[in-house]
Order: C-alpha cells, then sequence, then structure tokens
C-alpha cells in the first residue's frame, strides 16, 4: 500500500512568543517493510535556524529554532511512504524467552549489542514487582519468547481500558498499570516495562495508522493522531512490533515514523518558548491511500 501522510500541529498562544526552539520526529522512516519516497515538514514561521539530522536510534528529527515574535505555530510533515505486508510467522518457532534474556547477559554478536540498550528502565516504563508479576502470566517457563510476547499483547489489551482522558505526556507506566486505562502511548510503555522487567529487550514505536479503512473492517483506536506501540526482540524474526491498543500486528495499515526507549525519545514535537503564556495545540493526522491509475 502506498500512502500520502499529513501531519498538522498547531500551537496557538495567548500572548507572543519571543523565542521558540524544538525538535520535531514528524518523518517516517524506512524499514524493512517500508519505504518513504518523499518527506518534508513547512513552517507557518521562519526559522531563524534549521537542520535534519539522524538520532541516536536512526529516526530522522528536525530541529529548527524562531527568534521572530509569534502568536500561532503551524508546523505541517507530508510524506508519501510504501507499506509492505507483513510475513506470515510462526509463533512457535521462536526462541525461548529466557534464551533470549540469557543472549543479553552474553552479548553474542552485533543484533544482540543493539538490543541491549533497549533493556534499561526509563522514566516512563519503570518496573515493579506487580509489573513483573502482570507479566510473568504470559512469560511460562520455556515459552517461545513471541508467543508470550503476543499473549501480553492480548491481556493489554483485554485488561485496560482506552481513554483519552486520563494520562498526559508525562504519565508513567506504574500509574497506567494502576489505573488500567490510559491512551496507545500508556497501554505502549505497559507492554515495555513488562517486558524490560523479566530482562528482554523492548522499545517503544510512534507512528501513524490508516485513517479510514478498506470496507468491512473496523476503524482502528488512535488513527486520528500519532500511533504508538511497542516491539520485543524475537530471534529469529528479530524485532517483532505489537499494537496492543487495536490486539493487532502492525501490517500495512501501520506507518512508523521512530523508534527509541519511550515516548520522550521520539515525542512528534518537543522544545522551549520564551513567552506565550497560555497555549492551545490543536493536532490532526490523515494517512490516505494513493490513488491508482
Amino acid at each position: 500500500m502506498e500512502y500520502d501522510v499529513r501531519h498538522r500541529t498547531t500551537y496557538r498562544y495567548l500572548q507572543n512568543v519571543s523565542y521558540s526552539c524544538h525538535r520535531a520526529h514528524l518523518m517516517p522512516r524506512s524499514t524493512a517493510t517500508q519505504t518513504v519516497s518523499e518527506a518534508a515538514i513547512a513552517l507557518s514561521v521562519a526559522p531563524e535556524r534549521r537542520h535534519g539530522l539522524t538520532d541516536f536510534y536512526g529516526n530522522h528529527a528536525e530541529w529548527f529554532a524562531i527568534d521572530q515574535p509569534h502568536t500561532v505555530l503551524e508546523v505541517v510533515s507530508t510524506s508519501r511512504v510504501t507499506v509492505s505486508p507483513m510475513a506470515k510467522l510462526d509463533l512457535e518457532a521462536s526462541a525461548p524467552w529466557e534464551a533470549v534474556r540469557a543472549s543479553m547477559e552474553q552479548c553474542t554478536d552485533d543484533d544482540v549489542r543493539g538490543a541491549i540498550q533497549y533493556l534499561f528502565d526509563t522514566p516512563l516504563t519503570a518496573s515493579q514487582p506487580r509489573i513483573a508479576a502482570y507479566a510473568g502470566e504470559s512469560f511460562k517457563p520455556g515459552r517461545p519468547i513471541a508467543a508470550a510476547a503476543f499473549d501480553l499483547m492480548h491481556r493489554i489489551h483485554r485488561d485496560f481500558r482506552y481513554d483519552t482522558t486520563v494520562t498526559d505526556a508525562a504519565t508513567p507506566a506504574d500509574r497506567v498499570f494502576e489505573i488500567r486505562s490510559g491512551v496507545c502511548q500508556d497501554l505502549a510503555h505497559i507492554g515495555i516495562a513488562c517486558l524490560r522487567s523479566l530482562g528482554l529487550p523492548a522499545r517503544y514505536v510512534s507512528g501513524y495508522l490508516l485513517t479510514k479503512p478498506p470496507p468491512g473492517r473496523p476503524r482502528l483506536l488512535g488513527a486520528d493522531a500519532s500511533h504508538a506501540w511497542f516491539s520485543v526482540y524475537a530471534p529469529p524474526f528479530g524485532w517483532l512490533d505489537l499494537d496492543p491498543t487495536n490486539d493487532i500486528r502492525p501490517d500495512e495499515g501501520h506507518v512508523t515514523v521512530a523508534w527509541g526507549r519511550d515516548y520522550t525519545d521520539v515525542a512528534p514535537i518537543n522544545g522551549v518558548v520564551t513567552g506565550g503564556g497560555e497555549h492551545v495545540v490543536e493536532v490532526g493526522v490523515d494517512v490516505a491511500p494513493r490513488a491508482t491509475n
């Protein structure tokens, strides 16, 4: 599937912003199943300085600073992306999860060394004994890691309620676990905290969903804004993406933007401003299939 993706973020300030500095993760990255043919970011206010970079995790990031007074800033990212279907997996053919954990300790090859950085707690994904116990219900002794991770995804989808009113971008996994509610970001953080509590590498993935599904298919939760899911290192398959919000393995309807340890590594836009006072943020995302001739 080939998509046109448009992500618009508008900041409206009560007073003038005299200076602002931002970092944006808004351009999709190329992967084994995704090709990016076009990508650009347009700003409604001309920046004083601006440059693109590749961050530590291989994501494309855009950095810009604005030094002229403004009360409105609109950031529009547009891209054209082709997403191929995922290969079918035999979940039982993956390595036992204890063997994956042991490989992290032995650090035997480049793939393992690349995964080790995703083992450690962050402020948003710190584990607790009750989270480890919850994870242990899926990760029984000797169980293949892919099968266990799929079971964990199913259980998070079943046990946690999707609710846009109870959390914010700074809500940690232990609070989400306590209230059993949150948005896609929160459910991804729960999955990551569970896996890391068992000594297994897990990463946070940001992206988008197809806005309007094909006829006969339900509309997925999280399709109106940036979406998020988690990924587990599952030899011999490599990294395996799982979307607990919708209880599915991401496929052609998911567009990957970036990945990192948690949301803070790959927030769509973050930064600092001088002035501005109170403000509102409006976000709109559209992922539309390209018309075929």
